[in-house]
């Protein structure tokens, strides 16, 4: 009753199910439960599962093997690709390297041949300049300023040797960084080798070389503003020379007087087509010493010349040529200058040459005469003392006696004659070229 009112309320209770084998006449019978039969279901799925995936294996494992095989080939090849370009890197840097050794010691090379060349110059410039500015030293011709020679010769091996070391503390330290990829500017790659770069220009914008190449042309540059320095120095020095020449030569032949000007010139011509810099400054230096000969000739040609004013800031009484004689009052030739001068200041002579006259000598009283050479002499009269004896060599400027007023003369005074082969010329005409030429002499 209970058991079916129970059925009732919950439904009937599934029975397991019952497995009948008859053989013969052995009967069995077998009892499944439920979960027997669900966990024998779930083994044979899972070995169909299995043997399907074991199938699967066998048949894609060629498939399989051959994909790794593949990637693997392609890691490895994709490896030695990086190693090549790395070694190729390598060996362009290598070579770049060598290649810019080469070229820094050529241009080292060339720079320490023209130190040495501009050495050899400074040895010939010194003594040479040193004349220039003895004899071109007033006038036209400026003196150069200190400064200014040494920057034509002085200055020349500093720079050199100073840029010369530069070069070989700068390419030692910094050409080899570059050869393996660090920067040459200071701040050098730190990166592992994993992460460098291979790419065709692996090089920084700016190596070593480019640093030597920049240091090489300031050197250039350095030195060819020295050299033309030099050339226009020597030049200038030359141009100055030749025109105070030019100047002496023309102030004398304006005058009359006979001067050989023609020293050093030849009978040539034609365009100057120089090989080279040391070619050039021969010529340039040829040139100065033409020049400064040339000049040096003329100058000791006026030297000889009486050009010097005898009684300096002394007026003149009486110039040269006819005039009223001062004692019988007619016309008369005066052969000289009169100066005024007191009695007893010195006489001077005008030129060097020798005395070959000293004594009395009529209206001149006393009187010195001078022959300076060429045919020229000069007369000194009515002196009061004479200090020199004939024979005697004189410089110009050295003093012949003392003013006075002996010989034909009314007051004290120093009578001044210029004479060419025994003949009076007017002593103005060399006081006048005398003034002309003195800022060359």
């Amino acid at each position: 009753m209970n058991v079916t009112g129970q059925s009732a309320v919950f439904g009937r209770r599934k029975e397991p199910h019952t497995v009948i084998i008859a053989r013969g006449n052995e009967i069995r019978h077998f009892t499944i439960r439920p979960w027997v039969a669900a966990f024998v279901g779930s083994a044979l799925a899972a070995v169909a599962i299995g043997y399907l995936l074991a199938t699967s294996y066998l048949v894609l494992r060629d498939d399989l093997i051959g994909a790794t095989t593949a990637r693997q080939a392609r890691m490895q090849q994709a490896y030695e690709d990086r190693i090549s370009a790395l070694r190729a890197q390598v060996d362009r840097i290598t070579s770049r390297q060598l290649l810019d050794q080469q070229l820094m010691e050529t241009k080292v090379s060339e720079l320490l041949e023209r130190q040495s060349q501009l050495s050899q110059r400074h040895g010939r410039l010194s003594p040479i300049l040193e004349r220039a500015e003895s004899e071109v030293g007033t006038g036209d011709a400026a003196p150069a300023k200190p400064d200014e020679h040494a920057d034509a010769t002085g200055s020349i091996a500093q720079p050199m040797a100073y840029s010369v070391a530069g070069l070989g503390a700068s390419l030692g330290a910094n050409l080899g960084a570059s050869s393996l990829g660090t920067s040459s500017v200071g701040d050098g790659d730190t990166r592992p080798f994993s992460l460098w770069s291979t790419r065709s220009d692996p090089l920084p914008s700016e190596t070593a070389a480019d640093r030597a190449d920049r240091l090489f042309v300031s050197i250039n540059e350095s030195l060819k503003a020295i050299e033309s320095q030099q050339l226009t120095r020597i030049a200038t020095l030359a141009d100055n020379a030749y025109k105070s020449a030019d100047a002496i030569s023309q102030a004398l032949e304006t005058a009359g007087l006979p001067v050989d000007s023609d020293f050093g010139k030849s009978d040539v011509g034609g365009p100057l087509i120089p090989l080279d810099s040391s070619i050039i400054f021969d010529s340039k230096v040829k040139e100065l010493d033409e020049a400064l000969d040339a000049l040096d000739h003329l100058k000791k040609e006026a030297r000889r010349l009486p050009l010097a004013n005898p009684a300096p800031g002394h007026s003149v009484t009486s110039p040269f040529g006819v005039r009223t004689d001062p004692l019988l009052g007619t016309a008369a030739l005066h052969s000289g200058m009169d100066f005024r001068a007191p009695v007893g200041m010195p006489a001077k002579v005008t030129a060097p040459g020798i005395v070959v006259k000293a004594g009395w000598n009529g209206g001149y009283g006393r009187m010195v005469e001078v022959d300076h050479g060429n045919g020229f002499a000069t007369r000194y009269g009515h002196l009061s003392e004479i200090d020199v004896n004939v024979g005697q060599k004189l410089a110009a400027g050295d003093i012949i006696g003392k003013t006075g007023s002996s010989g034909r003369s009314t007051g004290p005074h120093l009578h001044y004659e210029v004479r060419h082969n025994g003949e009076a010329i007017d002593p103005l005409r060399f006081l006048t070229v005398g003034k002309k030429v003195a800022q060359y002499l």
